[in-house]
């Protein structure tokens, strides 16, 4: 039975498709009409802002290009979308909308040559047909849209022989629907980022082949080399190294792996090679999660967002026999200047599409919910986003929020009479100059702002032990650096008191032997984030109370 239940989850595919022809959030029921019928597609949701489509399907029953298919024949306008990737290709203006303007642009030298009136007119033809196209299936699924709207207006107005401003029309809207799909388009790459963190391939440890991570089980050992980022979920069984999970965690410092050290997917193996034990499937990681709480809250309404929704279904009636009745009652009461009274009625039709009324909630949400989770902020739902007018305090994390999430170098010291400090600097940078640790990068950066410039060629027997520091050899000097842990390596147990007092200003200390001798230190601070400062000053003039958590203290 359980067999039988996997085999029925390894059917089940993801699949993400960008559809162009989502103007706002009445299609949403237009795309349920499309896939509900569909044998094999279990279930979909909609993001309307970045105008994608997520459908859950049985690839043995449906492929994802048979759903776009069935998309297109509602003229939507949709692509399947490679995961972590985005394919909307809207950044450039449509063919039909340059060539549209280009020919409005040469009508308007009417009022030198007359003839050229005809260019407006042309110009209409040009443009109107991905309005058309949209118009007629909007139509044929018994739905008045904007384009249907617009195609009415455009009709109306060539038809009282105005053509400059049938062509105004057309153009202008479809210049609008540009700009609203390179909305889309942003929003989308900020969503595809999200979903592109954790490595798509993963390397079977036994074998040395590479597979999909989709094709990974539980319990199966993937090696991780240094450099690399990690594929999955899981426990180290053999190695060590030192991991950054900045991406995850917001933590600057690396964090120590050993074995039976928990690791997470999409953070990153800084040195040394490990062998990790999976202990979830890709789909159901950390990362995945976090990518799908985002999914979530995008997809989910706010308050405002859903009273706005449930009018719209009322406005659109109501914005065509408002326009209506502009055209007809003073047909009826038999006033002067008809054409006057149809402009109107034009002006209204088009002007009082209820599209950008229903889009600009959405957007505005969707825009901060993918801004806030680039940033590390993970809001659950669109309606903790609008709670978040009413707080009263804040509490902000202190590494990587408040402060930078990078080290810089202070407080360099030799404790050794006998050792200048330059030198004992041009021995430290030169050995650090062989690791990859965001220590030894810091280290190099403070040695090259005194004019020290370090030569790793000299440095013999590198060693690099992770979660304590390094060791190398240079000009007959045994040197070891790193956290309080690799005094042992060098044959020291005894402490400095005096420099233990700096970890209670929030500094991270670095230790130098030469041989069992403490002939050095440093200190590593993670400064001020720019920016930090004002925004707190800012909360606070808005009378929000703010407080610091940190583990420094």
């Amino acid at each position: 039975m359980a067999d039988g239940e996997e085999t029925t989850k390894k059917k089940l595919q993801t699949s993400y498709f960008d559809v162009v022809g989502i103007c706002c959030s009445s299609e949403v029921s237009l795309v349920g009409e499309i896939l509900r019928p569909l044998d094999g597609v279990k279930e979909f949701s909609v993001i309307v802002p970045s105008r994608t489509v997520i459908v859950v399907h049985d690839i043995l029953l449906i492929s994802p290009l048979q759903i776009v298919k069935a998309l297109n024949k509602a003229r939507l306008e949709a692509s399947v979308r490679p995961y972590g990737e985005t394919s909307l290709t809207s950044q450039w203006p449509s063919p039909f909308a340059v060539v549209s303007g280009v020919l409005l642009a040469l009508s308007f030298l009417k009022y030198f040559y007359s003839p050229l009136e005809w260019f407006a007119l042309v110009a209409v033809v040009a443009g109107v047909f991905p309005i058309l196209a949209k118009a007629v299936a909007s139509v044929t699924r018994f739905r008045v849209d904007i384009n249907a709207l617009t195609l009415i207006a455009v009709i109306a107005t060539v038809c009282m022989e105005d053509y400059t401003e049938a062509a105004t029309i057309v153009f202008l809207f479809s210049v609008a629907d540009w700009l609203e799909s390179s909305a889309a388009h942003k929003a989308s790459t900020v969503m595809s980022s999200l979903m592109s963190l954790a490595p798509r391939k993963a390397v079977i440890a036994e074998t040395g082949q590479e597979v999909d991570v989709d094709d990974v089980g539980i319990n199966t050992v993937v090696s991780v080399k240094a450099g690399e980022s990690i594929p999955i979920d899981g426990v180290v069984v053999d190695g060590s190294c030192d991991v950054d999970e900045k991406t995850l965690t917001g933590e600057s410092f690396p964090v120590s792996k050993q074995r039976d050290s928990t690791v997470l997917a999409a953070t990153i193996n800084l040195n040394g090679y490990i062998k990790v034990k999976t202990t979830s499937l890709a789909r159901d990681c950390v990362v995945a999660k976090m990518t799908k709480l985002v999914e979530e809250a995008q997809k989910s309404q706010t308050k405002t967002q859903r009273f706005i929704d449930k009018c719209s279904r009322y406005y659109t009636p109501a914005v065509v026999v408002v326009a209506a009745c502009f055209a007809v009652i003073p047909v009826l009461l038999k006033v002067q200047n008809l054409s006057h009274w149809f402009h109107l009625a034009l002006v209204v039709l088009v002007s009082g599409c209820p599209c950008g009324l229903i889009l600009s909630t959405p957007v505005a949400t969707f825009c901060a919910l993918t801004k806030a989770a680039t940033s590390g902020f993970l809001i659950k739902t669109g309606d903790c986003l609008e709670t978040l007018a009413k707080i009263r305090i804040a509490a902000f994390d202190k590494t990587g929020t408040i402060t930078k999430a990078e080290f810089t170098v202070s407080d360099f010291k030799s404790l050794s009479p006998n050792i200048n400090l330059k030198t004992l600097l041009y021995w430290v940078s030169s050995i650090e100059s062989k690791s990859s640790h965001p220590m030894a990068a810091a280290l190099i950066d403070y040695a090259r702002s005194v004019s020290v410039e370090p030569t790793p060629d000299r440095v013999e027997n590198f060693q690099n032990f992770p979660g304590e520091g390094v060791y190398g050899r240079i000009d007959g000097q045994d040197i070891y650096i790193g956290n309080k842990r690799i005094a042992q390596r060098a044959g020291c147990l005894s402490t400095v008191p005096g420099i233990e007092a700096n970890m209670k200003r929030g500094k991270t200390i670095g230790y130098i032997y030469i041989g069992e001798e403490l002939t050095g230190s440093f200190n590593l601070l993670d400064g001020c984030r720019h920016g930090a400062a004002q925004a707190l000053q800012e909360l606070k003039s808005l009378n929000i109370k703010t407080a610091m958590l940190t583990g420094d203290n």
